[in-house]
């Protein structure tokens, strides 16, 4: 099969929450990365406003390896409690909710000390050369999911000839089990994973579980966001476990090295 060429990016920080049905005060996150949730972060790192038309970023597909899928935590939030009437919260009529009324409640979902990787194509070069450039040089500050979930690393990784072969290889940002020879590792993507050339001992009829998710963007315009249904197809390998690199400095000096020795990646500046 033919490699395809991509971009290598890494997800990590201390809260990530990548939203797949949240309304109104009930604020979930995925397990992993949305499409809706990436193709946003590129798209504001491109600069893009909400009202800009996404049909060059609808051209990419992603494949999403979950490094650490770390914990779920749930922040019962408020908002708006303990203010005069003129500073509380405005209803849908425009009005100002009554102080007794005020304390607006949610329930908001992140996950914690989660890592991914993520494989980006597209059939146009130039698009993914755009969002290199602006990977590394963003518009606006990247977050992954909600503003209050910054990244704790550079995200761009590399740019790869063989994109599926480098996001098998690269280490994973997780700690080696004390035990087994192996790591399972859970991969998710927009088309069946058999079509990507994994190791050439993987079976390509192995099982894998496909879902949907209403998470493929159409408009992020305020007044009209629309999404639609997308496949997803995942699929656990196991890879060797000296490739968990640790975490924090043992990971990205483990990854440093990798990047500077496997060709043909060209590793990704994390300095203008």
């Amino acid at each position: 099969m033919t490699p395809t060429a991509g971009l290598l990016i890494h997800l990590s920080g201390p809260l990530q929450s990548w939203g797949e049905r949240s309304r109104f005060n009930q604020r979930d996150t995925s397990r992993a990365p949305t499409r809706s949730g990436l193709i946003g972060l590129l798209a504001a790192a491109l600069g893009y406003r909400r009202d800009h038309e996404l049909t060059d970023l609808a051209t990419l597909r992603f494949t999403v390896r979950i490094d650490r899928p770390g914990t779920l935590l749930r922040d019962f939030h408020t908002v708006g409690g303990g203010m005069p009437r003129d500073l509380t919260v405005i209803t849908a009529e425009g009005k100002r909710r009554a102080p007794d009324k005020a304390t607006l409640t949610s329930d908001r979902y992140y996950l914690q000390d989660a890592a991914f990787t993520v494989a980006v194509t597209g059939s146009d070069p130039a698009v993914l050369k755009a969002c290199a450039h602006a990977l590394r040089h963003p518009h606006w500050p990247p977050y992954l999911g909600r503003r209050s979930c910054p990244p704790n690393a550079p995200l761009l990784l590399a740019t790869a000839d063989d994109i599926a072969s480098a996001l098998i290889d690269l280490p994973l940002a997780r700690r080696r089990p004390r035990t087994g020879g192996t790591v399972d590792v859970e991969f998710r993507a927009d088309a069946p994973l058999s079509h990507t050339p994994w190791p050439p001992d993987a079976d390509d009829t192995a099982d894998q579980i496909y879902t949907e998710s209403q998470d493929d963007p159409l408009s992020f315009h305020p007044h009209r966001r629309q999404y639609r249904a997308r496949p997803v197809y995942r699929r656990l390998l196991q890879l060797p476990a000296d490739q968990c690199a640790g975490l924090g400095v043992d990971y990205l000096q483990r990854l440093s090295a990798h990047l500077s020795n496997v060709h043909p990646i060209e590793s990704a500046p994390t300095t203008p």
